[in-house]
């Protein structure tokens, strides 16, 4: 993925609306009563707050304020009301420290101008997680390009698959598939083969990996590391652990592990294969450091030894008539 800009984000979407030269600046902000800004009707490409980073950002503009005016839009039916057009963290910031008014920048825009700038805003926002900015990445394509979510996913594919030269691109697709790099160009965010083979496919996760993952409460990284596990009972008991115990990658990876082991041997269901497990087992444990628990082991090892040698005694004299036989015969 390409780093983000060091600099300070300029909204590109308000820029190639307004034209660079006559683009609103932070002296054109004015002020409104926050109950006058209502959400648009729009999904916003964040679906998660995390609880923690609201409250931080509250005590951050109790304290000094908010330095960036909030992009908002008159609405045509209530020439009252405007609605949000980025800037919601800071809106639901503002309204839990009960503000009654906040700076704003109110843009003159259609419905798909509106749509554009939110996206635009909120992807190069740094704390959008993996799931919020491949849709974000996703819808903004969709508008910019003029089709369906669905199609530039279809598209997408077509192109990953061109790629590999497993099929052919026609014309139509040709012409939509260029617009769709053209618009990852634009972005700078990731490439669209990358997009097409690390981020597409976390829509494809189990939905209570996505549902942990649309929260906040999982990393990318970890959501596809436990989306591997084929058992459901096991991924989900995984998953609970993952997010109780906030484990991080590698303490995943080593539970996984250690929990399909034991798995593995009960699908062999191999006499063989148990046995050696337990000796590995007790081996690990050291047991014998342990009196109590050696005196017991040591019991079952000599119920196991007479066992075995009484299973072995008794093969030889069965063999011994077969011996006799074949010298009788001979």
């Amino acid at each position: 993925m390409n780093k983000r800009p060091t600099e300070p984000y300029k909204i590109r979407g308000v820029e190639a609306l307004f034209g660079s030269e006559s683009e609103p600046s932070a002296s054109d902000s004015q002020t409104l009563a926050l109950e006058q800004i209502v959400l648009p009707s729009y999904h916003q490409p964040r679906r998660h707050f995390d609880p923690i980073s609201l409250e931080q950002l509250a005590t951050s503009i109790q304290q000094h304020g908010i330095w960036e005016p909030l992009l908002v839009r008159q609405q045509p039916s209530n020439p009252s009301r405007y609605e949000l057009v980025a800037g919601e963290r800071r809106y639901r910031a503002a309204q839990q420290i009960q503000l009654s008014e906040v700076p704003v920048r109110i843009l003159t825009l259609t419905d798909e101008e509106a749509l554009l700038v939110s996206l635009e805003e909120n992807l190069y926002r740094e704390d959008l997680n993996p799931f919020e900015e491949t849709l974000g990445i996703l819808d903004w394509l969709a508008v910019r390009v003029g089709v369906s979510v669905e199609e530039v996913k279809s598209t997408l594919y077509q192109m990953n698959n061109v790629a590999k030269g497993a099929v052919n691109q026609n014309v139509l697709v040709s012409e939509l598939s260029d617009a769709i790099q053209t618009g990852f160009e634009e972005l700078n965010l990731i490439s669209w083969q990358s997009f097409v083979s690390s981020r597409l496919p976390l829509l494809k996760l189990p939905s209570e990996i996505l549902e942990a993952l649309q929260n906040g409460e999982l990393a990318y990284t970890k959501a596809t590391a436990i989306a591997r596990i084929k058992d459901e009972k096991l991924r989900g008991e995984i998953l609970q652990s993952a997010i109780e115990q906030k484990l991080s990658l590698n303490q995943i990876k080593e539970k996984i592990a250690q929990l399909t082991k034991p798995t593995q041997f009960s699908i062999a269901n191999s006499p063989k294969g148990r046995l050696q497990d337990v000796v590995r087992k007790v081996s690990r444990s050291e047991v014998w450091k342990d009196p109590k628990k050696w005196k017991k082991v040591e019991a079952l090892l000599v119920k196991l030894e007479a066992l075995v040698e009484s299973e072995s005694m008794s093969g030889s004299e069965g063999s011994q008539p077969e011996e006799t036989q074949g010298d009788t015969e001979a």
